[in-house]
């Protein structure tokens, strides 16, 4: 990846695949130079596993310093990341804070 990228979650995002993919956005991001977009709109069956990539996707791009905007995420995993307390985490990431 060389210019800014965009990322894809899975329509199925559980516990079972949370690994996977968290290791599939983390070299990406990794690989990334530029600010990434992660595109999570096809995620219609999630478990709290799915925030816990989401995070870990912010945490990789943070320390990188690469801005990385989270877009698409359905209402019920709005609902639970304000469950858990993790809105104000996930709204830093929203699309107006990724410079390209």
């Amino acid at each position: 990846m060389t210019a800014s990228s965009d990322l894809v979650l899975p329509a199925t995002l559980t516990h079972a695949q949370a690994a996977k993919v968290s290791q599939q956005i983390e070299a990406a991001l990794l690989s990334a130079n530029s600010a990434c977009v992660l595109d999570a709109s096809a995620l219609n069956h999630f478990d709290s596993s799915a925030l816990a990539v989401l995070l870990g996707a912010c945490r990789t791009a943070s320390q990188r310093s690469l801005g990385l905007g989270i877009v698409g995420l359905p209402p019920r995993a709005l609902q639970l990341a304000k469950l858990y307390g993790l809105s104000d985490i996930l709204s830093d990431h929203a699309p107006q804070a990724v410079t390209h």
